[in-house]
């Protein structure tokens, strides 16, 4: 019955989306309108109408659900249940951030230390830091976590890949600290060594994205040092299935921003990237084994999870970030500001010489599929442009299964190159990095047309979709 008024509540909205089985499925309706003085017997009628129906309902399970989320469990939780005899009698480091949470909240570090199976002996933190207290970019140093005690070595410091003594001989390394920048370590924190390394961490679907590459480093560092390494599987939280944007060009502009030639969004989950990149990539093969998750579905978004959302990081607040970062990331190798500093991070752009007004008129008459552009105004308080107005746009994601980010960024790139070309600029070397080629500025110079630039890289990504399907796990 409860299903049977919510869809009936429901039915004023012009599209109603819901999941059965594994397939989106759209409803769409007439406006259901309301007007007085017929209200009150309307009503009624409705309300006799359900009375009705109501027995034939008899649970939820016999009703049409509006919209359905699936139970996902996480990597976290399917190795707590099922696998410690991996970590039995080991020594354990862990690799992770504040999306290291199972499906109540609990963080992964909390979880491993309170479990008397496991010896959690040493911390690892990618970009931002183990707590998440760093910005973009941000340099973060070793220290001694407060709580429990143990070693935290920042994997975006003094080191991006872990060094030897991280791993072994972890004592003698800490020492070496003493004099230093962490200031006298504790005698109780010291560690002989990590006999496993554990890597928990969500990443947002995007090869523009430090974590994945903290991944292979850390691989590339225990096969190096034989140490066994664990993955904790997590959603893509952009779905699984769509594929976007150009390969990267290997191994010419491999870098932290993009280490191995998979596109711009890759459709895979961190445990099926472990698993290629060890096999594709890692000259010395790590002892890889990967958690998968229950209940996850490759055309699931991470709304469809029931997980709870942490921002992986600072300038990804929410899901409707994830969504337009595999296209708005490349602003940043621009002149326009990609919306740092603002309360829409990536969802809005604009630069101090940009008339909103004008600009969305013209990426509006473009009709760009799944999404609407509003005129916004902004003044970053950090990054490019701190202080100053700026015009600029709002994407508005209408259809986020139609919509293409690296596709319509690319028109909003070449918009602001037509409109304002004395004003735009591209930092050509860190554009061409985060593309992962040179081609695309290359071809956006020559005034290419955006279609033309998407069809130039398709049987790459064709070949892509085909390379990836023996590690993919669902």
């Amino acid at each position: 019955m409860y299903s049977f008024l919510s869809f009936i509540m429901l039915s004023n909205r012009d599209n109603i989306f819901y999941s059965k089985g594994r397939k989106m499925r759209e409803i769409r309706n007439e406006k259901f309108i309301i007007r007085a003085p017929k209200s009150i017997a309307i009503i009624s009628i409705l309300a006799a109408a359900i009375i009705i129906l109501a027995p034939s309902c008899k649970n939820e399970k016999d009703a049409v659900l509006p919209y359905e989320q699936k139970k996902v469990k996480p990597g976290i939780e399917v190795f707590l249940e099922s696998h410690l005899d991996l970590v039995k009698g080991k020594r354990v480091g862990l690799i992770t951030n504040p999306p290291g949470v199972d499906s109540n909240l609990e963080s992964v570090i909390d979880l491993f230390h309170d479990n008397q199976e496991i010896n959690l002996v040493a911390l690892y933190g990618p970009e931002h830091g183990v707590r998440g207290n760093a910005q973009a970019g941000e340099y973060v140093s070793f220290y001694i976590d407060d709580k429990y005690n143990i070693p935290v070595f920042s994997l975006y410091g003094q080191s991006r890949k872990p060094e030897a003594g991280m791993l072994k001989n972890i004592d003698e390394y800490m020492r070496s600290f003493d004099t230093i920048s962490a200031g006298k370590i504790p005698q109780t924190s010291m560690v002989e060594s990590a006999d496993v390394l554990i890597f928990d961490i969500q990443d947002v679907g995007t090869r523009i994205y430090t974590y994945i590459a903290t991944m292979a480093y850390c691989m590339q560092a225990s096969a190096e040092n034989g140490v066994d390494f664990i993955v904790l599987d997590r959603p893509n939280p952009i779905n699984g299935e769509d594929l976007e944007g150009p390969v990267l060009e290997y191994p010419e502009y491999s870098s932290f921003v993009g280490l191995y030639p998979i596109p711009v969004r890759h459709g895979m989950t961190v445990g099926e990237l472990a698993e290629f990149f060890n096999d594709k990539f890692l000259e010395k093969k790590v002892n890889l084994t990967v958690i998968p998750m229950q209940g996850w579905e490759r055309e699931m978004w991470y709304d469809e999870t029931s997980l709870p959302w942490v921002i992986p990081s600072p300038n990804m607040p929410t899901l409707d970030t994830a969504t337009v970062y595999p296209g708005q990331v490349f602003l940043e190798g621009t002149n326009i500001s990609e919306g740092r500093g603002t309360t829409k991070p990536f969802e809005f752009f604009g630069a101090p010489w940009i008339d909103g007004y004008e600009l969305v008129k013209k990426l509006n008459e473009l009709n760009l599929e799944g999404i609407k552009f509003r005129e916004a105004w902004f003044s970053p308080t950090f990054s490019k442009y701190k202080g100053e107005l700026c015009g600029g746009a709002q994407i508005h994601v209408i259809d986020r299964n139609q919509y293409r980010p690296f596709e319509s960024s690319l028109h909003i790139i070449k918009t602001v190159m037509n409109m304002y070309p004395s004003h735009f600029k591209f930092h050509n070397e860190y554009i061409d990095k985060l593309m992962g080629t040179s081609k695309v500025r290359q071809a956006l110079e020559k005034g290419s047309d955006v279609k033309e630039i998407i069809k130039s890289y398709q049987v790459d990504l064709d070949n892509f979709w085909e390379l990836r399907k023996p590690y993919l796990l669902y």
